[in-house]
């Protein structure tokens, strides 16, 4: 079921302006969750690394290629229920697929018609550990994709169900989830603290610009680097509640 809690338009527009690495840091100065969840790993690559950061709020499915779909003979993308339930997930939106073959990516279930259809249903791009295509045309779109491989065939690209958490790079993702992205890659935002995200980003870009300025300033020592190590490490250290 679709998540009810949203940002403001402009909450999303300053995490936005963030990249996943400062982003990823703030959320571990925040303390929601372990150091090692929270984002994919290996399975979902940038194919647009030159692209801005997306956010954006998760629509779900599973899908195959290898395998026909076991009823009907309708094209890949003439799924209406699946329009309609993308259409109840807040926007801005992020379509979140899972290949579910033994061999994901074999065929490409994204494309530029899937992004036309989806651009017009307010989605920004697109997450799947599977395969996508029409790179050129999907680019120049402005919408985003990550993904496991580029295939030339959409082979038997079919959606096996939607709505669902899925899992993408040992990331489990539920409709409605927050989602950022970019060259590095994609993480979940927790909602509860998303909106606390860009000012704790804030605090450690001063923080690391004026650890950085003094390791390249003649003042430079290891003394003074030990200093400001613990210091930031005290910062880090303390209750979320202290802030």
């Amino acid at each position: 079921m679709t998540q009810q809690r949203t940002l403001s338009a402009v909450d999303i527009e300053k995490l936005a302006a963030l990249d996943t690495c400062t982003a990823s840091n703030a959320i571990e100065r925040l303390r929601v969750r372990p150091r090692n969840e929270g984002f994919v790993t290996g399975t979902a690559w940038c194919q647009f690394p030159s692209m801005q950061p997306m956010v954006g709020y998760a629509a779900t499915a599973r899908i195959r290629t290898t395998e026909q779909p076991m009823a009907g003979r309708r094209c890949y993308y003439d799924r209406m229920d699946w329009w309609g339930y993308v259409a109840t997930v807040p926007g801005p939106r992020v379509m979140v697929f899972q290949d579910v073959d033994e061999r994901p990516g074999f065929g490409a279930f994204v494309g530029e018609i899937h992004a036309t259809i989806g651009e017009a249903l307010h989605c920004i791009g697109c997450v799947t550990n599977g395969g996508v295509r029409d790179i050129p045309g999907v680019k120049a779109r402005g919408f985003h994709l990550f993904a496991g491989n580029v295939a030339l065939s959409h082979a038997y690209a079919h959606i096996i169900e939607f709505g669902a958490p899925v899992e993408i790079g040992g990331l489990t993702i539920q409709s409605g989830d927050l989602l950022h992205g970019d060259r590095h890659g994609v993480h979940k935002i927790p909602l509860g603290i998303a909106a606390e995200v860009p000012a704790e980003a804030a605090r450690l870009s001063i923080e690391e610009k004026e650890l950085m300025d003094f390791c390249n300033s003649p003042r430079f020592s290891l003394e003074g680097l030990a200093i400001r190590l613990r210091r930031n490490s005290e910062i880090c250290d303390l209750p979320r509640e202290g802030r």
